[in-house]
């Protein structure tokens, strides 16, 4: 793995992933909006593509490799389907979208992907805005790294590395890189 692969904390509550992807943008686009597309690599769900618009994904993470290693006992909620809520804020196809993350109890943090072309292949940037504190950036960038590892994989004809294990070595490496001071 590239060290240009992980994450980075652009602001005290952000950060930032960027991948080169085979193109053509049209295609990237259509793995970000379209249910049976995105549950290739993220979650499947029917989203209406205009701000506004109120949609739910459907997790089956541990369905997403064929190495269907379940997770360690510290993350085995997440090992079953679970289903997340979400509000579209921008659509601009193809090249950006924009959606609310999480909530519940707390304000929900913002998710954005940027497509732009770059020659034959297609620059994808997420940015993952308002996250509350340290801990769920370190799972937020362990998530997105884990699932754009996947996405990678699923773009390019190769099986992708099993989920749970790389999540879980991620989290690790994401907390050693967030959490610790810096010098």
């Amino acid at each position: 793995m590239d060290d240009t692969d992980y994450g980075e904390k652009i602001a005290e509550e952000s950060i930032r992933f960027e991948r080169l992807l085979p193109g053509p943008i049209e295609r990237a686009w259509a793995f970000l909006t379209e249910p049976e597309k995105r549950g290739q690599w993220l979650a499947p769900g029917n989203m209406e593509p205009r701000p506004g618009a109120s949609f739910a994904l459907h997790f089956h993470n541990s369905e997403l490799t064929p190495d269907r290693t379940p997770p360690s006992e510290r993350f085995r909620q997440y090992d079953g389907s679970f289903t997340t809520h979400h509000q579209v804020l921008r659509c601009e196809p193809p090249h950006v979208l924009a959606w609310t993350w999480g909530g519940g109890n707390e304000a929900p943090s913002e998710v954005t992907f940027e497509l732009s072309e770059a020659g034959d292949q297609v620059r994808l940037v997420v940015t993952h805005r308002r996250l509350a504190d340290d801990d769920t950036m370190v799972n937020v960038a362990s998530g997105w790294h884990t699932h754009l590892a996947v996405l990678e994989g699923v773009l390019q004809d190769r099986v992708p590395t099993p989920f749970w294990p790389t999540f879980e070595r991620l989290e690790e490496e994401y907390r050693c890189r967030i959490m610790s001071p810096r010098n």
